[in-house]
């Protein structure tokens, strides 16, 4: 460890010690001594002496600088304070309000999503667009394509059944109807490894384990319907899903309530069968009808249900197969553009879109390093993103930046300096308004509810077994605001949101001794504006909280 407060001692702290994991080797920490020349040895090597005492003592002290209100939450839930690290920061300067095990490495869980999102607005900017494009490869006359119909993705994560409809519509505004050819799909814009969607936590068919694609459609969601019927419960698919068996083993209960009917029913696809699913368990025949929304299928596969099956409904016919290919080098017939990248960044991190997020993080490596895009492409690309920003990577670990992982990595300092780029950007307006809205909207529109918190804090959540986290922006009662990062790794994680809710609201309502944002501005009461805010928890038209994770 490095000590400079004016002269320089070198500490060996052993690597794994418990020092060591609380105490960043290469910070510098001032123990008083001052510079004299004429400072006598033995006085140098007093306070040399006790410099190394505090050191000993340092992460005590710190931790007995957090609120009380915060220490016994987190005392009740179990959790260490050494498996806890917190940044509270004014973002017009100064000295943190708190800063505890900073600069240890922690998992994020989703709140890595904040680390792709700045990326991609530094990189390709607000306006940036995905496309999609698509060749007549043959000879269209009277409404017939008399060839194969080529899609190329470029890794649209957009596109829900609602811009799958748009996209179609302008297809056949291009006068094609029928296609008496094949549906060729053109997936070169990604280069990816197989990836088990079950890999992950053993839920292949969870909608936050889909995996990304470079043709992508709803979010890699189908939505089945379980109705009862008699003495038993039909599965309806949304989308025809020809080929596909659907089997209902679920028992129909004669009960007027529906509670927890989700984790009373187990979907599951049977031995190697690619194309067939089971459904068993209880349902109460007082939930009426519910909608089930799975992973089914790879992307490719999912697409091309949607594409067909909407393509169906709207009176066109596609007669051939669907296979793999490349598109033509000519000029396609049509391009179809995503909505913007700031809106693509509201869904995302409102709803914790874990593919949509893993897709972004893909395209920014293809963006900056070419095609084909690549994890590691992409990984080079967010740290080469923050770095132009000042912000530190030294402790990141990137795997496909969404926080589903069990080995990203980031310190809360590092996530409060990125904050703090953020917020000193031309581009804050659009970062801080991706964010989830304490008890109004998101991930977060029932947390915290009934707390003066509500409508005064934007901030970004991460759950995972054995991670809790939370980081964004807070509006304090004497018009101040501040970032704020906390992040906790252990087994009683779950139980931590006493603890959260007791630090946010000391950061809130304690008088920190900082002069307000703008002084000539009122203050406003901002949990006033719960009841007058609409509240969708399907987010905007059309979308479903399918990839969602918090």
């Amino acid at each position: 460890m490095l000590l400079r407060p004016q002269i320089m001692v070198f500490i060996r702290v052993p690597e794994h010690s418990d020092l060591s994991k609380h105490l960043d080797l290469t910070q510098s920490f001032a123990f008083g001594i001052r510079h004299n020349d004429a400072m006598p040895f033995s006085r140098i090597a007093y306070q040399f002496l006790a410099g190394l005492l505090i050191a000993g003592l340092i992460f005590s002290a710190r931790a007995a600088d957090l609120p009380a209100a915060f220490t016994a939450a987190l005392k009740q839930a179990g959790i260490p304070l050494d498996h806890v690290a917190v940044v509270v920061q004014p973002l017009d300067g100064g000295e943190p309000l708190l800063s505890h095990n900073a600069e240890a490495a922690l998992n994020p869980a989703s709140v890595m999503k904040l680390v792709t999102s700045f990326a991609a607005l530094n990189q390709l900017g607000p306006g940036y667009a995905w496309q999609t494009e698509l060749w007549a490869d043959g000879e269209i006359k009277e409404g017939v394509l008399n060839g194969d119909l080529v899609i190329k993705g470029y890794g649209d994560p957009t596109l829900t059944l609602e811009r799958m409809w748009l996209l179609q519509r302008a297809l056949r505004a291009r006068g094609v109807i029928h296609i008496r050819g094949n549906l060729v799909l053109d997936l070169s814009y990604f280069d990816l490894p197989l990836i088990d969607p079950g890999a992950f936590d053993g839920e292949p068919l969870a909608v936050y384990n889909a995996a990304p694609g470079a043709l992508v459609a709803n979010f890699n969601a189908l939505t089945l319907r379980l109705k009862p019927e008699g003495k038993q419960v039909l599965i309806v698919p949304d989308i025809a899903l020809p080929g596909v068996a659907l089997t209902s083993q679920l028992v129909l209960e004669e009960s007027t309530t529906c509670n927890g009917w989700k984790d009373a029913i187990i979907p599951f696809v049977p031995g190697d069968q690619q194309l067939a699913l089971v459904v068993s368990g209880r349902y109460p025949r007082g939930c009426g009808e519910q909608v089930l929304t799975l992973n089914l299928f790879e992307p490719a596969a999912t697409f091309d249900f949607i594409f067909r099956g909407l393509w169906t409904e709207a009176g066109g016919t596609l007669g051939g197969a669907t296979m793999a290919g490349r598109a033509p080098a000519t000029e396609p017939l049509l391009r179809f553009a995503s909505e913007p990248l700031t809106e693509a960044l509201i869904r995302l991190n409102k709803y914790s879109n874990n593919l949509m997020t893993r897709n972004l993080f893909l395209t920014l490596g293809a963006d900056k390093y070419g095609a084909p895009a690549t994890l590691d492409k992409g990984a080079r690309a967010v740290k080469e993103a923050l770095t132009q920003r000042g912000v530190s990577t030294r402790k990141l670990v990137l795997e496909n930046g969404s926080g589903l992982s069990r080995i990203e990595r980031i310190s809360a300092a590092t996530l409060s300096q990125l904050l703090g780029a953020a917020y000193r950007s031309p581009l804050f307006a659009e970062f801080e308004s991706a964010l989830p809205i304490v008890a109004i909207d998101g991930t977060l529109k029932r947390r915290f509810n009934g707390s003066s918190l509500a409508g005064n804090a934007h901030l970004k959540t991460g759950t995972l077994r054995d991670v809790s986290a939370l980081a964004g922006y807070l509006y304090t009662v004497g018009g101040q605001r501040v970032s704020v990062v906390i992040l906790m790794n252990h087994g009683n994680a779950h139980y931590s949101e006493p603890a959260q809710r007791a630090l946010l609201e000391w950061v809130q309502t304690t008088s920190h001794g900082l002069p307000p944002l703008r002084a000539q501005e009122p203050l406003v009461n901002r949990s006033a504006l719960q009841g007058d805010i609409e509240k969708n928890p399907r987010g905007p038209a059309g979308q479903v909280s399918a990839g969602a994770s918090r």
